[in-house]
């Protein structure tokens, strides 16, 4: 009767490790405190879509806090990894030989995701390694970043956009993106047309310049989804400055569907429902000195 006991619980152990195995790993990044409270509050809105994805059968969930980096093992075994933090020469990814640890494990199929800032490598480096991993990147002297209401009116069909509807939301939202030459798997998510006056900064490396200028009334894709093409999925999200903006349920789901997506995890009918509460919103903040805006 013991040897019977003891194999039962044998296999109920194994069981549970069988299931926690097939678990897809997704590794949330928050990069340090930057800019004034309820701006880029990276380790906060990182925290909230933890929070979230762990509600996902089949889905386990990480988060590295205020720049910690995942080991190079992590990395190659996530199946989907995403970068908040502040990009340009103090972008995460592009510290030490952390790119060379991505790119490996972009070749073998993880997923990646950069959010907002993160979506700009440093000036002299890491174009390349963006390109192959999102499909696009915010460069200087030709991507600009003003804030203002971008009026999504439409939205594509893609997994990513299941329960989504159209919005209207203020944020900063980067546009003019560096794309890849061939955009052969690559699916703009978010579009909307900038007003003129987001260009009414002098020019300068993210304020304006004669190309972004020569496009004044086109549409711009402010999201996008990219099937790399070794297999791999990448996307990038150019809001995200307000952390507020995560209390929208459509900007909110738009994240999380991506989410699932680079990791390749069946997205719901009607997407990641959840709900989430201003008490929610205020939670986890940067102890930052500036006043809140």
């Amino acid at each position: 009767m013991r040897s019977l006991t003891r194999l039962l619980g044998l296999l109920a152990v194994t069981s549970i490790l069988s299931v926690e195995a097939r678990a897809s790993q997704i590794l949330l990044i928050a990069g340090k405190p930057s800019h004034n409270p309820g701006q880029h509050e990276h380790n906060a809105g990182v925290l909230l879509l933890k929070k979230w994805l762990s509600q996902v059968p089949g889905v386990h969930v990480t988060a590295f806090l205020n720049g910690a980096w995942p080991d190079d093992s992590a990395v190659e075994n996530a199946d989907a990894i995403f970068v908040s933090c502040d990009g340009a020469e103090g972008h995460l990814a592009f510290q030490g030989d952390r790119a060379a640890a991505i790119s490996k494990a972009a070749a073998h199929g993880t997923g990646l995701m950069f959010y907002h800032f993160a979506v700009e490598p440093p000036a002299q480096r890491g174009h390349p390694e963006m390109l192959n991993w999102i499909g696009a990147y915010f460069e200087l002297n030709y991507s600009v970043n003003p804030a203002w209401e971008a009026d999504i009116l439409s939205l594509p069909q893609h997994p990513v956009t299941r329960g989504v509807k159209p919005f209207k939301i203020r944020d900063e939202w980067y546009y003019n993106m560096r794309l890849a030459n061939n955009l052969r798997g690559f699916t703009p998510i978010l579009i909307a047309t900038p007003p003129p006056d987001t260009l009414s900064r002098p020019d300068g490396e993210r304020s304006g310049n004669p190309d972004v200028r020569s496009k004044i009334g086109q549409p711009q894709c402010l999201a996008w989804v990219w099937e790399r093409p070794e297999g791999g999925r990448g996307a990038g999200f150019c809001g995200g400055h307000y952390h507020r903006n995560l209390g929208d349920d459509n900007f909110r789901k738009v994240i999380l569907n991506t989410l699932l997506w680079i990791a390749k995890v069946d997205i719901p009918p009607n997407g990641i429902e959840v709900t989430v509460t201003p008490v929610e919103l205020k939670e986890n903040w940067d102890p930052k000195a500036q006043a809140a805006k």
